[in-house]
């Protein structure tokens, strides 16, 4: 846990997925990419699924929610799913001494299942569907929502109505329109690329900064190099450019840069090592 200004926040692991490099790296090829991860001999990489608790102004808050419980096997199967003891979003929460029902604030930075699907859960007396956080206000992007209930054939795999269609109807989540100051100190900012309406999410306190950069840049390798972006955004150029802008604004406010999926790298901060511009490990280790 660190504190920013105000606000202190957690770096929790909801476990860890296991997919093909050529998804992560898409275009780079095997030999520059290696020297950052190397695949194994099925040609997969981890890929970990970082959520962060805030607390702020009295506020709990909760950002991404991982694949929560509502896999089956085949499917835990198929991504090669291992959470370790301790891990998962629901335990690391208990850990901080969190229940439930105590999240006032769920931040959902866009809908693709391993960043959503724990918003809600399958209760297992009754199989009933159920919000994860009862008493928790969940936001997302209209655009992002929108384009989640009419995915197309290379989007549906990973948008499922289950994770957030009974929120919206159910009037516990709400719907931004851009960028948006969720909460007092706490930003939503469209970052046009990986989906045309994910967002990031800065955190200001006492003129510090941090910067959840969510699929701007999975790893941190992605964000440091503006031609790395994984195969996963379905608009690439726009990625390309956004990065562009926020390394200038990492530069200029020495802000800390938080990594949804980076195996070794949970944080860090954008500088100039050696005449070149890169990133520097700060957090390595989950709380």
């Amino acid at each position: 846990m660190i504190t920013l200004g105000e606000m202190q926040i957690a770096f929790l692991n909801d476990g860890t997925t296991h997919v093909d490099a050529g998804g992560v790296f898409g275009l780079v090829p095997r030999a520059l990419y290696k020297h950052f991860v190397m695949p194994d001999e099925d040609n997969l990489v981890p890929m970990p699924m970082t959520c962060l608790l805030v607390r702020a102004h009295g506020k709990v808050i909760v950002i991404e929610t991982g694949l929560g419980n509502k896999l089956d096997d085949k499917a835990r199967a198929n991504l090669r799913l291992v959470v370790r003891e301790g891990e998962g979003l629901l335990n690391s929460l208990a850990r901080h001494g969190v229940q439930p029902e105590d999240v006032d604030l769920v931040i959902n930075t866009h809908l693709h299942a391993d960043h959503c699907a724990g918003n809600t859960l399958i209760k297992l007396d009754t199989g009933e569907i159920v919000p994860t956080f009862p008493n928790a206000e969940y936001v997302v992007q209209r655009r992002e929502y929108e384009d989640a209930m009419k995915p197309n054939e290379r989007t549906r795999a990973t948008y499922f109505p289950v994770n957030y269609q009974p929120l919206v109807e159910s009037g516990q989540m709400r719907l931004l329109d851009g960028d948006t100051e969720i909460a007092r100190g706490i930003h939503g900012i469209v970052a046009r690329g990986h989906t045309p309406a994910m967002m990031m999410v800065r955190l200001q306190s006492n003129g510090e900064q941090a910067l959840f950069v969510s699929d701007l840049a999975s790893y941190s390798i992605h964000f440091e190099r503006l031609g790395w972006m994984t195969a996963y955004d379905v608009e690439p150029l726009y990625t390309l450019e956004a990065k562009r802008l926020w390394q200038r604004w990492a530069l200029e406010t020495g802000a800390l840069l938080i990594f949804p999926h980076d195996p070794t790298m949970v944080a860090g901060r954008y500088r100039i090592v050696d005449g070149k511009a890169r990133v520097v490990p700060e957090i390595v280790a989950y709380d």
